[in-house]
C-alpha cells in the first residue's frame, strides 16, 4: 500500500504491530494460566481489570504530556517498557504475579496507543485522515491476527518463555524504526497552558459529539472486554482447546477485521455520517457476543473434525466453529466502528488543538468500563451462567449504541479566540 512506502508512517505502524501481536499473544496466554491456577471468573475477570485500572489513573495526565511534549520519546518508552513485561510474564509463579504484569502491560500499552494515534492523527493529510487511521488500525489488526496465530503455536510448541523472547525481539525491532524514522516532537503543537488542561477537558465536554462518544464508549467497553478475556479462557476451560486452536478463533475476528478497516476507513472520508457507522458496528458486535454461549449445543450440530496443525494432528471439537463463526462477525463489527469513531474523536480535538486530549477522553471513558465490565461479568458468570454473562456483555453494547444515536448531534466548529499576536 502506498501508505507503507512512507518512512513515519512505516515506523508508526511498527508501534502497532508490536503493541497488538503482544496483546493477543497475551489473551491466549492468560487462557493458560486460568487453567494452570484453576482460577474462578472473578480472579479471570482481575485480569482485565488490573490492565485497565493503571490506564485510567494516567490516561489524562499522559495525554496532556503527550499534546505538549516530544511524542517520539513517548512511543520509545513504551516500547521499552513492554519489553521488560515479556521478561516479568516469562517468570510468573502465581495468580498474583499474572495480575502484576497486566498493570505493567496496561502502563505500556497505554504509552503506546495515546502516543501512536496522535501522531497518527496529527501528520495526516486532513483530506485522508480516516485513510491514515484506518491503514494504521488495520496493521494493528493484522498483527493481532498474527499474534493470534503464531503466539498460539509457539506457546503450544515451545512454552512460555520463547513466545515472550519473540514479543520482546518485534518490539526492540520497532524501536530502532521509531528512533531511526519518525521525526523528532511529532506532534506536541499545542501550549501548554492550555492544552489538555481542565478547561480544554470542558470545552470538548461541551461538544455533544464527545458526551454522546463518551457514554458510548462506557457501555462498549464494559461489553467488549469481557468478550476479549473471556472469550479464550471459555475456549480453554471449558472445552479444553489447545492455544493453537484459541488462536484460531480469535484470528476469525481479526482476519475479517484487518481485511476491512482500512477500506472501510476510506468509505467513511467520501461518504461522511460517521455516526450511522458507529452505531451499526456496536449493534453488530452485540450480535456477536450474543452468539458466544451457543457453543455449548454445538456437539450434534457441527461434526469434530481432525487436522493437521503447526505439524501436530489436532482435532477441531465442535464448539470451534461457533465460536469462530461469533468472534468472525465481532471482526466485522469492529471494522465498521473503529475508524468512524476514531475520526470522530480526532475532529472533535482539532478544534482546541488537543488531539492527544480528545483521544484521552476516549481512552478513560473506555477504562472505565474496562474496569468494572471483566470482573462484574465473571462474578456474574459464577453466580449464574455462561449464558447470562455473555448476554449481560451484549446488552450493555446494545443499550450504549441506542444512547449514542440518541446523543449525538452535528454542530458546528466553535469559534476561537484569536492568540496573542495573531
Amino acid at each position: 500500500m502506498r501508505l507503507l512506502q512512507d518512512r513515519e508512517f512505516l515506523a508508526l505502524a511498527g508501534t502497532a504491530f508490536a503493541r497488538s501481536q503482544a496483546y493477543s499473544t497475551i489473551a491466549i496466554a492468560l487462557a493458560l494460566y486460568a487453567d494452570v491456577f484453576s482460577t474462578t471468573g472473578t480472579v479471570e475477570g482481575l485480569f482485565g481489570t488490573a490492565f485497565a485500572l493503571v490506564q485510567l489513573i494516567i490516561v489524562l495526565p499522559l495525554g496532556r504530556k503527550i499534546d505538549t511534549g516530544n511524542a517520539k520519546r513517548y512511543l520509545l518508552a513504551g516500547l521499552l517498557l513492554n519489553v521488560f513485561v515479556f521478561v516479568g510474564f516469562a517468570f510468573v509463579e502465581s495468580v498474583s504475579h499474572v495480575i502484576l504484569m497486566r498493570v505493567f502491560q496496561g502502563l505500556g500499552a497505554s504509552l503506546l496507543w495515546i502516543t501512536g494515534s496522535t501522531v497518527v492523527g496529527e501528520i495526516s493529510p486532513d483530506e485522508e485522515r480516516g485513510q491514515w487511521l484506518g491503514t494504521y488500525n488495520q496493521v494493528g489488526a493484522f498483527s493481532s491476527l498474527a499474534g493470534d496465530v503464531v503466539g498460539g503455536i509457539l506457546l503450544a510448541t515451545a512454552g512460555f518463555t520463547l513466545t515472550y523472547s519473540v514479543l520482546a525481539g518485534v518490539t526492540i525491532v520497532a524501536a530502532v524504526g521509531v528512533f531511526s524514522f519518525l521525526r523528532d516532537d511529532p506532534g506536541g503543537q499545542a501550549d501548554p497552558e492550555e492544552a489538555t488542561g481542565v478547561e480544554t477537558l470542558r470545552q470538548l465536554l461541551g461538544r455533544s459529539a464527545i458526551r454522546a462518544l463518551v457514554v458510548f464508549r462506557l457501555g462498549l467497553s464494559f461489553g467488549k472486554m469481557a468478550v476479549i478475556l473471556f472469550l479464550p479462557i471459555y475456549a480453554r476451560t471449558r472445552f479444553g482447546m489447545s492455544p493453537v486452536l484459541v488462536g484460531g478463533i480469535l484470528a476469525g475476528g481479526k482476519l475479517t477485521k484487518s481485511l476491512t478497516q482500512g477500506y472501510v476507513g476510506a468509505y467513511t472520508d467520501r461518504l461522511g455520517h460517521h455516526h450511522y457507522f458507529v452505531f451499526v458496528g456496536a449493534l453488530l458486535y452485540a450480535v456477536g457476543a450474543a452468539l458466544i454461549p451457543l457453543a455449548e449445543f454445538a456437539v450434534g450440530v457441527f461434526p469434530a473434525m481432525h487436522v493437521a496443525l503447526a505439524g501436530r494432528a489436532t482435532t477441531l471439537p465442535a464448539a470451534f466453529f461457533p465460536l469462530f463463526l461469533a468472534y468472525a462477525v465481532c471482526g466485522v463489527a469492529d471494522s465498521i466502528r473503529l475508524p468512524a469513531s476514531m475520526a470522530l474523536f480526532v475532529e472533535e480535538g482539532e478544534h482546541f488543538d488537543a488531539v492527544a486530549g480528545s483521544l484521552s477522553l476516549r481512552s478513560i471513558a473506555w477504562k472505565v468500563g474496562q474496569v468494572v465490565g471483566p470482573v462484574t461479568v465473571g462474578a456474574l458468570w459464577d453466580a449464574t451462567s455462561v449464558f447470562v454473562a455473555f448476554a449481560t456483555a451484549g446488552a450493555f453494547i446494545a443499550v450504549a449504541a441506542l444512547a449514542f444515536l440518541s446523543l449525538y448531534r452535528v454542530e458546528p466548529a466553535p469559534e476561537r479566540a484569536p492568540a496573542a499576536g495573531d
